[in-house]
């Protein structure tokens, strides 16, 4: 049990710390051409994985279309929204606004999956959204300025809670697995023409530490945590993991001090505190 924890705390490092790389990165690559590269990666790791346990798998065409639109929503413009708010926007806020993903998800799943909404679930969304004003505003209560950054995250935040619940669709008839790698093909293929449309002209570093960079952080964020997450999270229970991934905006204002050099405000902690006591007292319900 105990190296359950260890390892899953080791993912929500891993997946916390992805905002700072992420803002680092976008120095060196224009957005969507790092989508692009970082899905070539993940795809290839996703394609060896396959291999290994044999696990290529066929699928009918109303599912293969259900992940062609998985791909494009949920992989593509997921993570290209992802790098273009890490542009600007601070990668300490852009980690807070995605811890709320849950809450949306709820909302969701109570639309598409006729799950039941209730009064704690509203009570917790209000009281993230409360923290996320609070961050944003950054005290000044009387004006609310979203810069562009933010707004390519919240549709980062949107595009992922609509890949979970697809996920959760499509994971009655098809193994993770093989939604992963179908879905992240296609988001794969559909970026490989917006990188040149979009990025003009595309930014590439030259450097080799960059792309060393690029690599690792592309197959251990998405690939290697991912599957220590899915291997360990069985021994554990489902609403102490799930209040565990909620760490991952302290990481990324940690990392953020480390990497960066960004000063951490108490707005930015009490704020933070806000948000993941309201996502907590969302799921908590459904997690118990």
């Amino acid at each position: 049990m105990l190296r359950a924890y260890a390892w899953l705390t080791f993912c929500v490092i891993v997946w916390g710390s992805n905002f700072v790389f992420g803002k680092i990165l976008v120095q060196y690559f224009s957005p969507t051409l790092l989508t692009m590269l970082r899905l070539l990666f993940i795809v290839l790791l996703l394609i060896g994985l396959s291999i290994y346990k044999k696990n290529l798998k066929r699928v009918n065409k109303i599912d293969l279309l259900a992940l062609v639109f998985l791909g494009v929503i949920g992989v593509f413009i997921n993570q290209w929204s992802f790098f273009m708010g890490l542009q600007t926007a601070d990668s300490t806020t852009s980690a807070l606004i995605l811890a709320t993903t849950p809450i949306l998800t709820g909302f969701l799943a109570a639309v598409f999956l006729k799950e039941k909404l209730t009064i704690r679930m509203l009570a917790g969304s209000l009281l993230a959204l409360i923290g996320i004003y609070l961050v944003v505003t950054k005290g000044n209560l009387t004006s609310l300025h979203f810069e562009k950054g933010l707004l390519w995250i919240v549709l980062t935040m949107i595009t992922f809670a609509i890949m979970i619940i697809m996920t959760r669709l499509l994971s009655s008839r098809i193994d993770p697995l093989t939604i992963t790698l179908y879905s992240n093909v296609v988001g794969f293929i559909v970026s490989i023409p917006f990188a040149f449309l979009l990025d003009n002209p595309p930014r590439i570093s030259p450097r080799l530490s960059d792309w060393a960079f690029l690599i690792g952080t592309a197959i251990v964020v998405h690939g290697i945590a991912t599957l220590i997450w899915n291997q360990n999270i069985r021994y554990v229970d489902a609403s102490k993991a799930s209040i565990l991934s909620n760490l991952e905006p302290f990481v990324a204002m940690l990392m953020g001090l480390i990497l960066l050099f960004k000063p951490i405000t108490w707005l930015e902690i009490l704020g933070s505190l806000i948000i993941v006591g309201g996502v907590v007292l969302s799921t908590y319900s459904k997690a118990r």
